[in-house]
C-alpha cells in the first residue's frame, strides 16, 4: 500500500505562496514568434499565475462544475491551457488534457468515456458533444472579475487529473492520477532534471502534452524555477536561438528534436564559449530511446551532457541518468533515489529476476507517483498489478550496477513523437476503408535511431489500395502522431498457428503482393 501522506493540492504545491516563489519573480515565459522571440511574448510572475489560476478555479465552481467532476481541455497550444489545467486542479475539479492534434471523433470518445460534464475549448477546435463549453473569453472574464477560490482542501489520494494513453486494446484508456503525484515527482528533480530555484527550463513540447505539463511546468514551478514554453511553429534550427533569448539553464525535448536540431544547425558553433547554448548546464530527454550515436554527436557538438529518462503515463519517469548518475550510453539510467523497481518474469510471478535476466520492468506500489488506476477499466487494473508491484509493458534487464537496459515493448505499443500509440487503434481506423481487407501496424526502422509507423495492408477482394488515399483517410480520424507514415500493400500477414499477427515479423518483409 502507498504510505499515508499529508493533504496536498497539486496546484497549490506548484503555485501557492512559498519563499522560493516570490510574488514578483518570473514564473512563466511563453514565446510565439521564432524569428522575433520578444514579439508578443507573455511573461507571468508567480503572483500573476497564482491569481489567474485561483480566478479560473472560482469561475469553474461558479459555473456549476463540482469537485471531482471531469473537464476536458481542448484549448490548443496556449497559456489558457495551462491556466485551465491548474485552475481546475486548484478547484478540485479533474482536468482531462487532450492534444490539439486529436480529431473531433477522438475527443468525443474521451469526453464520453470519462463522463465529462463540460469542455474548455478554443476557437477552431470545436467538437460536438452536447456538453457545456468554456471558452477563452470565459477564462478572461473570470480573471478580470473579483472572485478568487481558495486552494481546494484535497487529500493526497484524491483524483487530480486524468490523461488518456494508448494501450493494448483498440481504444485509449484513462490514467487517473492523484494529487500525491506532485510528491512522486520529487525524485526527478535531483535524479534526472537537476533543477532548483533560479533555473530557467525551456521545454520543446507543446502545452497540450503531459510531458510538457510535467517537466515543462509542474517541476520548474514546484522548485521555484522559471518555465519557458514556445507556442508557435516549431523549427528545429530555432531552439538554440530560444535558449539564448531566455538564458535557459536546462533544455528538455524528445530525442527526435535533438536529432533535427543537430542536422539543421550543422556547422553552427553550438558549443563555443559565446555560442547560443552557453547558458545551458545540461539537457534532458525522454519519450523514446536515445541512441548512443545521437548522444555522442550531441556531446561532441555542444560539450554538454544529455540525461535520459524512462517512464510511462502511469508513473511519469522513474529511471534516469542525471547530475549524480553518470550517463551510460545505451541505457536510460538507474532507478531514481527513493524509487524501488524490479524485473519480473514475463509469464507471471512476483519474485524479481536476478541481475542480467530479461523480464518486465515493475515499480513498487508504494511509489507516490503511481496512478490511482485506469479509469473504469477493472480488468486492466487487475492485470497491471502483481502483489506489491505495478508491472509495465517494457522488456528490460538490469546490470550489476543497477543500470536498466531496454529491449522494447512486450505489448507491441509503439512510440511516435514521444507519445505511446496502440497499433490496434490505428488498425481499427484503417480497417474501415473499403479497399482494406486486412491490416497490421508496427514500427519500421528506416535508419539508425529512426523508426516510423507503417501499415501493412492486404487488399480487399478486387481492390487496389492507394497509399496516399489510405494515409489521408487515417489523417481524417487520427491525431497526426498516431498516423502511419507509410503503407505497404502485401499478399498476407505473418501469423502464429493460432492466427495471431506477428508484428515483429512485419518489418522483416512479409510476402509481397504478386
Amino acid at each position: 500500500m502507498t504510505p499515508r501522506l499529508p493533504p496536498v493540492n497539486l496546484a497549490r504545491a506548484c503555485l501557492g505562496p512559498a519563499a522560493h516563489r516570490p510574488a514578483d519573480g518570473l514564473g512563466l515565459v511563453v514565446t510565439h514568434d521564432l524569428d522575433d522571440p520578444s514579439a508578443g511574448e507573455e511573461r507571468w510572475t508567480w503572483g500573476e499565475l497564482a491569481d489567474a489560476v485561483r480566478a479560473v478555479a472560482a469561475g469553474l465552481l461558479g459555473s456549476g462544475i463540482r469537485p471531482g467532476e471531469r473537464l476536458v481541455l481542448r484549448l490548443g497550444d496556449t497559456s489558457d491551457f495551462a491556466l485551465a489545467f491548474f485552475g481546475a486542479v486548484a478547484a478540485g475539479v479533474v482536468p482531462v488534457p487532450t492534444s490539439d492534434q486529436l480529431t473531433a471523433e477522438e475527443v468525443a470518445f474521451v469526453a464520453a468515456d470519462c463522463g465529462a460534464v463540460a469542455l474548455a475549448v478554443a476557437p477552431g477546435l470545436e467538437v460536438s458533444t452536447g456538453l457545456p463549453v468554456v471558452g477563452p473569453e470565459d477564462l478572461g472574464r473570470w480573471r478580470a472579475g473579483g472572485a478568487r477560490a481558495d486552494w481546494a482542501s484535497t487529500a493526497a489520494d484524491d483524483p487530480a487529473f486524468l490523461v488518456y494513453t494508448s494501450g493494448t486494446t483498440g481504444r485509449p484508456k484513462g490514467v487517473l492520477h492523484a494529487h500525491r503525484s506532485v510528491l512522486g515527482r520529487r525524485p526527478m528533480y535531483d535524479g534526472w532534471l537537476g533543477i532548483g530555484p533560479g533555473d530557467v527550463v525551456l521545454h520543446a513540447g507543446s502545452f497540450t502534452w503531459t510531458y510538457t505539463l510535467g517537466v515543462g511546468l509542474t517541476d520548474p514551478w514546484a522548485v521555484g524555477a522559471t518555465a519557458v514554453v514556445h507556442s508557435g511553429r516549431r523549427d528545429p534550427a530555432a531552439w538554440p536561438r530560444l535558449v539564448e533569448h531566455c538564458a535557459a539553464t536546462v533544455f528538455a525535448a524528445v530525442p527526435g528534436v535533438y536529432r533535427q536540431l543537430l542536422a539543421r544547425c550543422a556547422g553552427d558553433p553550438l558549443g563555443a564559449p559565446d555560442g547560443p547554448l552557453r547558458s545551458l548546464r545540461h539537457a534532458v530527454t525522454a519519450g523514446e530511446a536515445l541512441t548512443p550515436a545521437l548522444l555522442e554527436e550531441w556531446r561532441s557538438r555542444t560539450g554538454l551532457e544529455l540525461f535520459e529518462a524512462l517512464g510511462m503515463s502511469e508513473v511519469s519517469t522513474f529511471v534516469s541518468s542525471g547530475p549524480s548518475t553518470p550517463v551510460r550510453p545505451g541505457s536510460p539510467g538507474r532507478a531514481q533515489p527513493g524509487r524501488r523497481i524490479a524485473v519480473l518474469p514475463v509469464d507471471g510471478g512476483e519474485e524479481p529476476l536476478p541481475v542480467g535476466e530479461a523480464g518486465l520492468l515493475a515499480v513498487r506500489r508504494s511509489d507516490p507517483g503511481l496512478m490511482l488506476g485506469y479509469w473504469q477499466r477493472p480488468d486492466e487494473d487487475e492485470s497491471a498489478w502483481r502483489g506489491d508491484w505495478f508491472v509495465s509493458g517494457d522488456l528490460v534487464h538490469v546490470d550489476a550496477d543497477g543500470y536498466v537496459h531496454h529491449h522494447g515493448r512486450a505489448d507491441d505499443v509503439m512510440t511516435s513523437m514521444g507519445y505511446r500509440v496502440s497499433p490496434h487503434e490505428v488498425e481499427a481506423v484503417l480497417a474501415r476503408h473499403p479497399s482494406v481487407g486486412e491490416v497490421a501496424v508496427t514500427e519500421v526502422a528506416v535508419r539508425d535511431g529512426v523508426r516510423i509507423i507503417t501499415a501493412f495492408v492486404v487488399p480487399a477482394a478486387d481492390e487496389h489500395p492507394d497509399e496516399q488515399v489510405l494515409l489521408a483517410f487515417a489523417a481524417e480520424h487520427l491525431a497526426r502522431y498516431k498516423c502511419p507514415r507509410a503503407v505497404r500493400v502485401v499478399g498476407r500477414l505473418p501469423r502464429t498457428p493460432n492466427g495471431k499477427v506477428v508484428r515483429r515479423s512485419l518489418a522483416g518483409g512479409p510476402e509481397p503482393l504478386s
